[in-house]
């Protein structure tokens, strides 16, 4: 039985070597980047010191995790890193959805192109381009919708990017760079799709709105799942790049997530064991969820992740 087993393994990696080559710079990539930084893990329980190393620093057990259940930065910056995260997910996380949806009722073929292009273009720029475009825009004395908001309404010049408006601000942000980029997983989902069963529908006298509702939706629908799982499982993963190039000392109160306090306690304190400790609890954390979500999603009747 072993012998069959490991001949059928060596004919499908020959028959579908190609494959397998073009996934190898993907494995390699994960091994070096993903997996080989794991084992800087165990700094969380030690003091660890740079010119001692790893092998060398001081072994101190759960010191530093008691040391978070008194720190009020790190509970601050997690409820902000909640809440943000919740946010993402309420308003976020439908849109691309809608976007391909709407895409796809598109009948004329340059301008679907065309729209598409556009959306997701501003998915290749930085957020430092990003953040710089946005600040010069709500600049509180010259921005382009400072003043606007002055002539039209004659409201007062001022900063709208203020700690009570910050979370809003990175959603919505975030919808104008990212949404486009996301919707196109969406898209190619709905490529796979039937044609007959809009046909049959159409057969049925079923509406433009009932084809989408009743025939699209439910055929990208473990696609939505699989998608939702995966963002469930980087929940509290809320957008480094985006909040620390936004980020402002009025802002810290509510924009102040766990990526941007780990990088404070870094380069500032030097607190390489310690922000090794929040790094490990956040990752328990998404990992709690991510098997959560996929949990539920059997216990629904979807397809999860395995």
């Amino acid at each position: 039985m072993e012998g069959l087993t490991r001949k059928k393994l060596i004919r499908d990696l020959n028959r579908y070597k190609y494959f397998y080559l073009m996934l190898a710079p993907v494995i390699v990539w994960y091994v070096i980047f993903c997996y080989a930084p794991m084992y800087g893990v165990v700094t969380a329980f030690q003091d660890y010191v740079m010119h001692k190393g790893i092998s060398g620093s001081a072994w101190v057990g759960l010191k530093h995790f008691r040391a978070l259940q008194k720190d009020i930065f790190f509970w601050r910056a997690f409820r902000n890193s909640v809440i943000i995260a919740l946010m993402r997910m309420a308003v976020e996380f439908p849109v691309p959805i809608i976007l391909a949806l709407l895409l796809n009722e598109l009948r004329t073929k340059w301008f679907k192109s065309v729209m598409q292009t556009v959306m997701y273009l501003p998915h290749f720029l930085s957020w430092i381009i990003c953040a710089s475009i946005l600040q010069t825009i709500f600049n509180a004395d010259n921005g382009l919708f400072t003043l606007a908001m002055h002539q039209l309404f004659g409201a007062p010049l001022q900063n709208y990017v203020v700690p009570s408006t910050f979370r809003w601000f990175l959603v919505f942000t975030n919808i104008w760079k990212e949404a486009g980029w996301s919707m196109i997983i969406f898209i190619a989902a709905m490529a796979g799709i039937d044609p007959t069963l809009y046909e049959a529908a159409v057969v049925d006298g079923a509406s433009r709105f009932q084809r989408c509702m009743h025939v699209t939706v439910p055929c990208i629908s473990s696609t939505i799942i699989i998608v939702l799982i995966l963002n469930i499982g980087s929940m509290l993963n809320t957008g480094f790049d985006q909040v620390f190039n936004m980020q402002n000392p009025l802002t810290l109160e509510t924009g102040d997530i766990i990526d941007t306090y780990v990088t404070r306690t870094v380069m500032k304190d030097a607190k390489f064991s310690y922000a090794s400790a929040i790094g490990l609890f956040n990752s328990v954390i998404n990992t709690i969820l991510l098997l959560l979500a996929n949990k539920g999603a059997h216990l629904l009747g979807q397809p999860g992740i395995y």
